[in-house]
């Protein structure tokens, strides 16, 4: 589903017209709710067509915008839908925001930088691994530091479920990420004392705007394990996720 709405997922040059079709469908609905009649009699008043001198009782009512029981009664079915459309319209817009936000906010974790990927994260900057499930042992003689790794157990990370080639919650323990065009030469070797970690290249991976998780599934519990990298220098432990329904609303509501 993810990639069919990458056209859409900019909230924020959504977020005018969304304000303008909430705002009017509220104008309309809200005194529609309370007191049909009072729209009706507004919009009568705007009328340019003179009411006949033969007309009959119930076409001077019409003229007059006064409605019968069935009549109010639909009006105000469709103000109540109406508004059922602008709170969903609204939870549309909430759920885009917290998809790219939450995207972004991992790949930046994992240090990617901004730049035309941040267009769209959840497509571009943020992707599970494509080549190379960091199995593979290393035979540079510098290897290259990670920095950055996430654990997928106790609370999973919801981002993972928009980005592509997501790894899936129960084929990873830990998720390590390094920029795109290093991602097939990541080395894990699950050790006995420790989880060694580095990148098999011997110059330094330049950074870039898209970012690379590969997720590692440990063939025993990590334990006391530490996870460590060149020097045995410790990785450290990163846990972006996506913001919460009201964070994002209260952002939306005062432009944050």
């Amino acid at each position: 589903m993810a990639p069919y709405l990458a056209a859409v997922r900019n909230y924020w040059s959504l977020l005018p017209a969304i304000a303008v079709i909430v705002g009017l469908i509220l104008v309309y609905a809200v005194p529609t709710i309370i007191n049909p009649q009072w729209t009706s009699s507004i919009t009568a008043m705007f009328r340019t067509t003179s009411v006949p001198a033969d007309a009959t009782p119930e076409e001077a009512r019409r003229a007059a915008g006064i409605l019968g029981p069935a009549q109010l009664k639909s009006r105000r079915m469709l103000a109540i839908a109406m508004v059922v459309g602008a709170v969903a319209l609204i939870g549309f817009n909430i759920s885009l925001n917290r998809e790219a936000v939450g995207c972004y906010k991992a790949a930046r974790a994992f240090g990617a930088i901004d730049g035309p990927d941040t267009k769209d994260p959840c497509i571009e900057m943020i992707y599970g691994t494509f080549i190379g499930d960091g199995s593979r042992a290393p035979d540079e003689k510098s290897p290259q530091p990670v920095k950055y790794y996430q654990r997928v157990d106790g609370k999973k990370p919801k981002y993972l479920k928009w980005i592509q080639n997501a790894p899936k919650y129960d084929e990873a323990d830990l998720l390590f990420g390094t920029v795109g065009k290093c991602a097939s030469d990541l080395s894990v070797q699950q050790l006995e004392d420790k989880i060694m970690v580095v990148v098999d290249t011997d110059a330094p991976c330049p950074e870039d705007s898209n970012m690379s998780v590969t997720p590692i599934k440990l063939k025993e519990p990590l334990g006391d394990r530490k996870i460590v990298t060149i020097d045995d220098e410790p990785v450290s432990e990163i846990n972006p996720d996506m913001d919460s329904w009201f964070t994002v609303l209260k952002k939306l509501a005062t432009g944050g």
